[in-house]
This record gives C-alpha cells, sequence and structure tokens, in this order.
C-alpha cells in the first residue's frame, strides 16, 4: 500500500470542518499542530507593532494514494481556499516508506479495492 502526505494549512476556525471533511472522504487520522503563522503575498497590517494575523493551525494526513486526490479537494472545498484569499492551503507530497500504520492499512485495503 503506498500514501501520500498532505499538508494542510488552515485558520484556526476552519480546522475542525477541514477534519470532518477528509474524514468524510475517508481519512482515518490526523496530526494536527496548533499556533502556526504564515504570511502570503501581501504583507499584514500592524498595530503598535503587533501583527494583526489570525492563528493557523498544520494538519497532517496520511492517506492512501487512490483517495488522496479526493480528500485533497474536498478539504480545500470545505475550507475555502481557493474562494477567499488567506484562508489556507493544501498540498500532497509523496511518502516513500511508513511504519505504524498497520491498522490503518487493514482498513483501507478493503475500501481500496471497492473503489478499483
Amino acid at each position: 500500500m503506498h500514501f501520500k502526505l498532505l499538508v494542510v494549512f488552515v485558520e484556526d476556525s476552519k480546522t475542525d470542518d477541514v477534519l470532518e471533511a477528509a474524514r468524510e472522504r475517508g481519512a482515518t487520522g490526523c496530526t494536527v499542530i496548533n499556533n502556526a503563522r504564515g504570511e502570503g503575498i501581501d504583507k499584514k497590517e500592524s498595530f503598535l507593532g503587533l501583527t494583526l494575523t489570525t492563528q493557523r493551525d498544520v494538519v497532517l494526513l496520511l492517506v492512501e494514494e487512490h483517495m488522496s486526490r479526493g480528500i485533497l479537494e474536498h478539504i480545500a472545498e470545505v475550507g475555502e481556499f481557493d474562494a477567499t484569499p488567506g484562508t489556507g492551503i493544501a498540498v500532497q507530497v509523496d511518502v516513500e516508506d511508513a511504519l505504524g500504520v498497520v491498522r490503518q492499512a487493514e482498513k483501507l485495503s478493503e475500501v481500496v479495492e471497492d473503489q478499483l
């Protein structure tokens, strides 16, 4: 079984919606890193030296490669990444090897076989 790593940078107010969207498309779990900071094309405004930005979360999802694109697109849709600038981005990275995913692999193998 081959996996992809989805790395999602999302406004903390949308994290729960993104996690639910990922599960709807077959993700079996995730890791959330809280309180990340990001900056886009335009530099954020500041007030008395403090930058006025919303907090970001980094969500890491290890997903089966055949399901990855569907999960990625659904996350972007629910998170409104393309509709509203600055709400988040998601990227997909190939995973060469993974350990500690035996339970997920057993569950996913049945789902993927049905899809193929």
